[in-house]
């Protein structure tokens, strides 16, 4: 595959589309079989509120795998992402009978060499910040 937007299209400040990414119980539980990250904090909210977490919470991987998905479905390649790295700021709160929901936003930051762009990510949950420093470089036809 390769990406499907062109460099040439592309300027600084280009808003990729947002999206809104549900988080249950079930699908922490999901994840944890998928990942191996059996961690009780994921979806045992007894344990999760003794160890000081005020209910379950996704795993941190899980919260930077949906924020990705907003480049990827942008490029309509996963295999343009370059590079891609975050800084976890806050968790992701899943309260078992609503779930909780991430939004993500892009936005072209850079325009670097070889055909590549920086896209700045932004990641919240309940109105506060999940992700910080969530940064991508992809490749773009």
């Amino acid at each position: 595959m390769t990406a499907k937007i062109s460099y040439s299209d592309v300027e600084v400040g280009t808003e990729l589309p947002a999206q809104t990414f549900p988080v249950t119980r079930e699908t922490l539980v999901r994840y944890a079989g998928a990942s191996g990250d059996f961690n009780p904090i994921h979806w045992n909210e007894k344990f999760a509120k003794q160890v000081g977490l005020p209910d379950v919470i996704a795993h941190g991987m899980f919260t930077m795998a949906e924020a990705i998905r907003v480049v990827t479905d942008w490029t309509g390649d996963p295999g343009a992402v370059v590079e891609y790295g975050v800084r976890f700021t806050k968790p992701v709160v899943v309260p078992n009978d609503q779930g909780a929901v991430i939004e993500v936003a892009g936005k072209v930051a850079a325009k670097l060499d070889d055909n590549t762009v920086r896209v700045d990510l932004t990641a919240t949950c309940a109105g506060q910040k999940v992700l910080g420093m969530s940064r991508a470089v992809v490749r773009l036809a």
